[in-house]
């Protein structure tokens, strides 16, 4: 393969950038650029080893720089890699990639890095994947999945569903193809048995993405309630700054105002909608319309109220619609004397947390419910291994394959049906770890990478 070349820290300007080289000319490419001050060529260091020296373009001195290098197949791609420490200048780290180029080497592709680690056996498909959780991991169980993926937890268990799978095939297949041997029958109890095992260890794998997906992208929270109880004031303290107005008047809000609120390990894709209430203005009433359309697809409703008053009957109606939902009724204004009766709000939610947004007062006491009411407490990124969309729908469709098999088992069909199920079931696993997974797909995967990793 070429020798590939791109930046691997971020383009910007830092105290550092990293400019690496992958290939089979990358050793003998930095050896035209770089001259150690140790006297030492590039083609003499050992693997794992560094110099700090300078790179030149012919006889011009470009930039001090310790370069590192990583002989094959003891590096990240399983080749031949350069890795140069330059100043981190955006000019300075574009000249040496260009100085790169110009002596050998080529662009390289999105993600192409990985790919080739992936290729030359380094990784398997699951593990490469990690790469990028890793990179976009915004809290502690995201990133313990994503390590754990990247050590190979998937692959491992995905692994084990495939082998029993593959024994049960060769176990059908010799029965099947070789009569006069006299082997023992295939036993349908035992084939079940398989087909079940396999069947809930997938299930929980699909269990999981739901988890991964809350944690990676954010749950849609919706801050709903009447005018003037404090939905914008809480949200302002849940960002920790002031993003929405907030004033007297009733009904400043119009609009759904959208923002992200990172609470301990987790995201919040706050809604601060407009207040919900019976009115005669035309423009306020499109902004209550869209609050409702909030309030029904959010997965998480924090519902404000004002305690410094009475529940009046567009409070009961506001209840009554959270009372389906994963929901919080907070109790704002808590500063003040109390009017709410918080028996008459157990009726409809059990969740009640007292607050004075103004005060930056409770918010421990919201975090902590939140938690409990998405049960975050119960997911661990070392027992739950976050699937990706792609790994989602290869375990669907070996799900599918296998509650097939099942069926077809169960009504007393020829084990030649069930074998085809199954080797379905097989495939749909084999492209999830790469083993068997097409180019295309391979090139979809890696095609989401950023170009230097």
């Amino acid at each position: 393969m070429s020798t590939i070349c791109a930046l691997s820290t971020a383009n910007a300007e830092g105290g550092i950038s990293i400019v690496r080289m992958s290939g089979e000319n990358s050793i003998e490419i930095a050896d035209k650029i770089f001259k150690a001050f140790s006297k030492i060529p590039v083609k003499d260091m050992k693997g794992h080893t560094c110099a700090y020296g300078r790179i030149y373009d012919e006889d011009k001195i470009i930039d001090d720089v310790v370069l590192t290098v990583f002989v094959a197949p003891k590096s990240y791609t399983g080749e031949d890699t350069v890795e140069i420490s330059c100043h981190g200048g955006i000019y300075v780290t574009r000249k040496v990639i260009e100085i790169c180029i110009k002596n050998g080497a080529e662009p390289a592709q999105a993600g192409e890095f990985t790919k080739r680690a992936f290729l030359n056996g380094k990784l398997s498909l699951t593990q490469a994947e990690a790469v990028m959780d890793i990179i976009s991991a915004q809290g502690e169980l995201t990133l313990n999945s994503a390590n754990a993926t990247h050590n190979g937890a998937l692959f491992n268990k995905i692994n084990d569903v495939a082998g029993s799978l593959t024994k049960a095939l060769g176990e059908l297949a010799a029965w099947v193809d070789y009569p006069e041997e006299d082997l023992p029958e295939v036993e349908n109890d035992t084939l079940l048995c398989t087909i079940q095992t396999a069947l809930k260890q997938l299930k929980t794998i699909l269990k999981n993405y739901d988890n991964g997906m809350l944690l990676k992208n954010g749950i849609d929270t919706a801050i709903v309630g009447k005018p003037n109880v404090g939905k914008s004031t809480l949200m302002n303290m849940l960002l920790g700054f002031d993003r929405c107005i907030v004033t007297d008047i009733a009904g400043t809000t119009r609009d759904v105002i959208e923002e992200t609120a990172k609470i301990g390990d987790y995201i919040l894709k706050l809604s601060d909608t407009a207040g919900i209430r019976e009115s005669q203005d035309k423009v306020e009433n499109i902004g209550i319309e869209i609050a409702q359309k909030k309030l029904n697809e959010a997965i998480l409703v924090l519902a404000v109220f004002d305690s410094s008053e009475k529940l009046c009957s567009e409070d009961v109606q506001l209840l009554e619609s959270i009372s389906v939902k994963r929901a919080i009724v907070i109790l704002n204004k808590s500063d003040l004397e109390s009017q709410i009766s918080k028996e008459d709000i157990l009726k409809y939610c059990n969740n009640i947390v007292e607050i004075s947004a103004k005060n930056s007062q409770g918010l421990d006491n919201l975090c902590e419910c939140i938690s409990k009411v998405l049960e975050i407490d119960k997911i661990s990124g070392q027992d739950n291994i976050f699937a990706n969309e792609r790994q989602k729908s290869c375990t669907i469709n070996a799900v599918k394959s296998l509650e097939k098999a099942e069926q077809t088992l169960s009504i007393g069909m020829t084990l030649d049906a069930v074998t085809v199920e199954i080797d379905e079931a097989l495939q749909s696993l084999l492209e999830l770890t790469g083993e068997k997974a097409s180019e295309k797909v391979v090139d979809e995967v890696f095609s989401k990478f950023c170009v230097g990793k």
